[in-house]
């Protein structure tokens, strides 16, 4: 045994006690405490609930939610053969994610990535209970490297909505209330190049609501959107279109007016008679549902199956979508993504380069 694992065996004592068995998964808050060589007080125990706060904001809900259910799932797994989750052992974990690749049952085999997201969820989850998983372990790196040479396949891209296809499914969409938010929604998702968890968490001021994670302001040539996106603060500059009918400030403007919305949540929830705003927000799996409902409303891709249509189109085609038809520097486009780097950017152009530069004939050929 090596010193690192004698010394994580030897000194439990300073770590949260934790069921090696639950399956709840922790959320970051359960380490934060008073030290036991400090005595509690009322002061120290509110700070201790703010701490606990903003650890829970370390992560955003949907990772919360994901490394809860790849911790759940490893417990189980330890559970059925008679092994223990806590402390960690690379020998273990080695083992598990073998069986994601190639299971001994008839559970369906994980993809690379999922195996990845799964070590991922397992190495937080450990950090949250003061221990560290050491991914560089043979018992884990070589396993992986083996998983991958094996099963690895090119990444499967969301089909990336272009300006055409934009333009065909708002036109699919009438002038209720309902209708007149979800053509803002999908009018300025596109002209943002916003994640659908970009679009939901607008608000029409700073400050609005503590949930919000970003405000408008509009002006006369266009909008700024300042986010609170996955890589830090940004600004995305939403300019005019060329007619009204396609310009998504003019459709933000009509759906905020006509919604009466002046505070809180921009994109919210609407009665069943399609009469008011609740101010409610809208949940970012409905922007999903709208892009598929319209693609097949606009019958998009109509050579394929209805299924396979579903499957090919998703929020993030709408990002996919700007990257690839916006003909301008790519510069422009890598930063109104907020991207670090040009590759990223890259990945979201879909064959929009392919084939600019023929190096066959420029070699002589």
């Amino acid at each position: 045994m090596s010193n690192d694992r004698r010394k994580s065996l030897a000194e439990p004592s300073n770590r949260p006690q934790l069921d090696e068995n639950s399956e709840s998964g922790a959320t970051g808050r359960e380490a934060i405490n008073v030290p036991k060589s400090v005595a509690g007080s009322g002061a120290l125990d509110r700070l201790v609930d703010t701490a606990r706060g903003y650890a829970h904001q370390a992560t955003s809900e949907n990772t919360n939610k994901a490394y809860t259910k790849d911790w759940k799932h490893f417990s189980s797994w330890c559970r059925k053969r008679g092994a223990n989750a806590l402390p960690p052992s690379p020998e273990l974990i080695g083992l598990y994610i073998a069986d994601c690749a190639a299971p001994d049952d008839t559970a369906a085999a994980l993809s690379v990535s999922t195996i990845e997201r799964r070590l991922s969820g397992l190495a937080w989850q450990y950090q949250q209970r003061g221990f560290v998983l050491d991914r560089k372990d043979r018992h884990i790196a070589t396993v992986l490297a083996g998983i991958r040479r094996k099963h690895a396949r090119p990444p499967m891209q969301k089909a990336a909505i272009l300006g055409e296809d934009i333009l065909k499914m708002v036109a699919t969409l009438s002038y209720g209330l309902r209708d007149l938010r979800d053509r803002a929604i999908l009018l300025v998702g596109y002209a943002g190049g916003l994640r659908r968890s970009e679009i939901v968490s607008l608000d029409v001021a700073r400050d609005d609501t503590p949930d919000g994670g970003g405000w408008i302001e509009i002006m006369d040539q266009g909008a700024v959107l300042t986010l609170n996106a996955k890589t830090g603060w940004r600004e995305v500059e939403i300019g005019r279109g060329s007619s009204a009918q396609t310009c998504p400030i003019h459709a933000l403007e009509e759906w905020m007016s006509y919604a009466k919305i002046d505070f809180g949540p921009v994109f919210q929830r609407v009665t069943r008679d399609d009469r008011k705003a609740t101010g409610a927000r809208l949940s970012d799996k409905h922007v999903a549902r709208l892009i598929k409902r319209t693609v097949l409303d606009a019958g998009i891709r109509s050579d394929l199956p209805e299924a396979e249509r579903l499957a090919l189109f998703s929020g993030h085609s709408l990002r996919a979508g700007l990257a690839s038809s916006a003909e301008v520097d790519e510069r422009h486009v890598q930063k109104h993504l907020g991207h670090a780097s040009a590759e990223m950017t890259r990945r979201y152009q879909r064959r929009r380069d392919r084939f600019r530069v023929n190096l066959t004939k420029a070699a002589g050929l």
